[in-house]
C-alpha cells in the first residue's frame, strides 16, 4: 500500500537548509533528496484523508465509556516504501531494537491519553496502533500518514534512527489525536497550531515519561535523533520549545507573534505557540500534563474548535478551559492568559 497522507517530524524546507551545507557528502545529500521527493504526495492526499476522517467522525459519533488500551502492531518496511510492511511476530520480545522502539513506545503514548485525559487511543475509539519501521533507504524523517505511524533510519550521519527520540513518537500519534478531533488543516495558523499541538504532547509525552517537572524538563524536540553531523554544527535538537530561535536548534523559529512568517511552514511558525505552553507550564508548576496539559487537551476537543482556528481562537479556548476546569484556581487562568501574551498572540 502506497502513502496516503503526512504529517511530519522535519520539514522539506530544515531539510533543504540542512542540504546546503558544504560539509555534506553525497551520500548524505542523496538521502535528504530521496525524502524530500516523496512530501509532495503527502501533502496533496492528507487533506482529502483527514477531511475523510473528519465526517466518518461525524456520522458515527457514540458516547462511549473509557476502554482498556488499545491494541499496537509493528511492520517492518525492510528499506521499502511500501506500507505497511511485513508484520512482525511478539515486537515488544523482537531483538530488532527499532522494533522494540515503536511498540513500546506507542503503547506509551496510548496509556499517557488514557491515563491523562481519558482518550481511547487516535481516535477516541480504540483505534489500532500501527507503527512501520525501516521505511525507505536512509529515510530522513518520520510521519503519521492518515492511519499509521511510520519512521526512517536516518541517514546516520545528520539523523539516526526516528524511533530513538519518545518524543517524536509523541508527536507523530498526536498527528492522529488532532486529526480525529479539530482535524486543524495544514496551512498557515491552523497548520502551525497543528505541529504546535504534537510538539506540546509529545514533549509532555517525554516529560510523563521520566516523571519529570515543567521547571526540570529540557523543552527540546527530537534531542535522540541529531546524528554525529548535526552535533559537530552545534545543533542538540530540531527545536526548542523554551528558546524557539536559539541556535542550536536545527530549524530556529520566531519566538513571539511580532515575528511571524507570513504563509510560512507549518513547522517553522509553531515555535509561537510552542513557546506559550513552555511558559505557561512553567508558571503553573508541577507536572506539565496536570493542568496545562488538560487545558491544552480541552481546547482541542473543544465543540468550538475548528479546523481552521488561528493562534488567538485557540488561545481564547485555552483561557476559558482554565476557567472552566480550574475555576477554584482562578492562577492558572491567568498562567494562561499571561503565557499568550508573553508571546504576543492576546
Amino acid at each position: 500500500m502506497r502513502l496516503a497522507c503526512g504529517c511530519f517530524i522535519i520539514s522539506p524546507a530544515m531539510l533543504e537548509r540542512l542540504a546546503s551545507h558544504a560539509s555534506l557528502d553525497a551520500e548524505t545529500r542523496e538521502a535528504i533528496a530521496n525524502t524530500q521527493r516523496l512530501e509532495p504526495i503527502w501533502r496533496k492526499l492528507r487533506v482529502a484523508h483527514a477531511a475523510a476522517s473528519k465526517a466518518h467522525q461525524k456520522a458515527t459519533r457514540v458516547e462511549t465509556a473509557l476502554a482498556a488500551l488499545p491494541d499496537a502492531a509493528a511492520y517492518n518496511c525492510s528499506h521499502t516504501e511500501n506500507l505497511p510492511g511485513t508484520p512482525v511476530p511478539n515486537p515488544k520480545a523482537s531483538s530488532d531494537q527499532s522494533v522494540k522502539n515503536a511498540f513500546n513506545e506507542a503503547n506509551g503514548v496510548a496509556k499517557f491519553y488514557h491515563d491523562c485525559f481519558g482518550r481511547d487511543s487516535v481516535d477516541g475509539k480504540g483505534k489500532t496502533l500501527v507503527s512501520s519501521v525501516h521505511y525507505g533507504k536512509k529515510y530522513d524523517n518520520a510521519f503519521w500518514n492518515g492511519q499509521q505511524m511510520v519512521y526512517g533510519d536516518g541517514d546516520g550521519k545528520l539523523f539516526v534512527d526516528f524511533t530513538r527520540s519518545n518524543d517524536v513518537i509523541g508527536h507523530e500519534l498526536t498527528h492522529g489525536v488532532t486529526q480525529y478531533t479539530a482535524g486543524l488543516t495544514y496551512t498557515d495558523q491552523p497548520g502551525a497550531l497543528n505541529e504546535s499541538i504534537s510538539d506540546v504532547f509529545g514533549s509532555m509525552y517525554r516529560q510523563w515519561s521520566a516523571g519529570q517537572t515543567a521547571d526540570k524538563a529540557d523543552w527540546l524536540i527530537g534531542s535522540g535523533i541529531m546524528g554525529p553531523a548535526a552535533k559537530q554544527q552545534g545543533y542538540t535538537c530540531l527545536r526548542d520549545m523554551a528558546d524557539p530561535g536559539a541556535k542550536h536548534c536545527v530549524s530556529p523559529q520566531p519566538v513571539d507573534y511580532k515575528h511571524y512568517i507570513p504563509h510560512g511552514d507549518p513547522h517553522d511558525n509553531s515555535g509561537i505557540p510552542n513557546r506559550a505552553f513552555c511558559l505557561i507550564a512553567k508558571t503553573i508548576g508541577g507536572h506539565s500534563w496536570e493542568k496545562a496539559g488538560k487545558v491544552w487537551y480541552g481546547a482541542l476537543t473543544n465543540k468550538k474548535a475548528t479546523k481552521s482556528m488561528k493562534f488567538k481562537d485557540f488561545a481564547h479556548l485555552t483561557v476559558a478551559e482554565a476557567k472552566r476546569q480550574f475555576a477554584a484556581d482562578p492562577s492558572v487562568a491567568a498562567a494562561v492568559t499571561k503565557g499568550w501574551k508573553t508571546v504576543l498572540v492576546l
